[in-house]
């Protein structure tokens, strides 16, 4: 087990260090931050002057090294734009985009399971039919269609939700939450339910075909033949192990959903990460732009480590296989 764990999170740092090169080179050359922080009429000096102090006269190697150094530390440096530390900015956007996840992924469990059985036990009726169309819709459109479109039918037409912002917030030490007001609740629907639209026919389909293949086994026949009534059978037995493949979807899915929320957090105006990333993209802010990419992939990667070792810990012989595929390569 300590052989497996040691190369899972040998391959966790080779990833980590392979995306924080290639987000520092990419992000390097997409414009010079000297010409977008000082106006035109800056001397040659200040320049010069402005490029020593942010480190931009040095080579790339020794950029990049002392990047992932003081990343290491958790100093992503200075923003270009705001002139203050990366990381504060960044703890200071957390808060917002952890509570549009959270909201979205709740909401994708709530909604995405019981359509997913409704359609699996009555699947050859019209309302099972017409959650399949909608789902591929769900599928099909853009976030960013999805809530420009809710905009304009509940905050612009029914004028019921608010249609940016994050209302209300309440001061919990360095975390707020719009959890505890009125109107951090209301603006929390319409973005959350955006980017959880995706999830929801994600956890949809997967319930659905777990609990068609479930209610063919063996053991559903029997409770039949016992007399259970069909709602123990559904949501007693065959719901119970469709489960495991939707809490471990649904887990690997809160990367993506941090990762893409920088959409609907552009669209509904949310002040967090993403908009934070998209504002950086804008002005070429480089310290901001790589560090929302190591973050980013640091939650994919300790996601999938994390996944990886539960596995490994519940069936012995996938670290068998991952050992002996070690040993085969080398």
């Amino acid at each position: 087990m300590l052989a497996f764990l040691v190369k899972r999170l040998l391959n966790a740092v080779g990833v980590m260090l392979a995306v924080a090169f290639l987000a520092f080179m990419i992000f390097r050359f997409v414009g010079d931050p000297v010409e977008l922080m000082l106006n035109e009429q800056a001397s040659q000096a200040q320049r010069d002057e402005l490029r020593m102090r942010l480190g931009l006269d040095r080579s790339f190697f020794v950029q990049f090294g002392t990047f992932v150094f003081n990343a290491m530390r958790g100093d992503f440096g200075i923003s270009y734009r705001n002139q203050q530390e990366v990381f504060t900015l960044i703890v200071e956007r957390f808060p917002a985009t952890f509570e549009l996840v959270l909201v979205a992924t709740f909401l994708s469990l709530a909604i995405g399971i019981p359509l997913g059985v409704y359609s699996a036990i009555r699947r050859e009726s019209l309302g099972a039919q017409a959650i399949q169309f909608i789902s591929v819709l769900g599928v099909s459109l853009p976030s960013f269609a999805l809530g420009i479109l809710f905009i304009l039918l509940f905050s612009v037409t029914l004028q019921w939700l608010p249609a940016f912002g994050r209302g209300e917030t309440v001061a919990l030490g360095w975390w707020t939450t719009g959890l505890l007001t009125p109107s951090g609740r209301l603006a929390l629907i319409l973005p959350g339910l955006t980017l959880s639209l995706f999830q929801i026919t994600l956890v949809m389909r997967l319930v659905r075909a777990e609990m068609l293949e479930t209610m063919r086994t063996e053991f559903i026949r029997f409770a039949r033949a016992r007399g259970l009534p069909d709602g123990s059978i559904h949501f007693r037995h065959a719901l119970r192990n469709c489960l495991m493949p939707v809490i471990t979807v649904t887990g690997l899915q809160i990367g993506n959903l941090i990762a893409f929320a920088l959409v609907t957090e552009t669209v509904f105006q949310w002040p967090g990460m993403g908009l934070l990333f998209v504002q950086a993209v804008t002005f070429v802010d480089i310290p901001v732009m790589a560090a929302y990419l190591i973050i980013v992939s640091f939650i994919f990667v300790t996601l999938n480590t994390l996944v990886d070792l539960t596995y490994a810990l519940v069936d012995p012989r996938l670290r068998q296989d991952a050992l002996a595929g070690g040993a085969h390569g080398r």
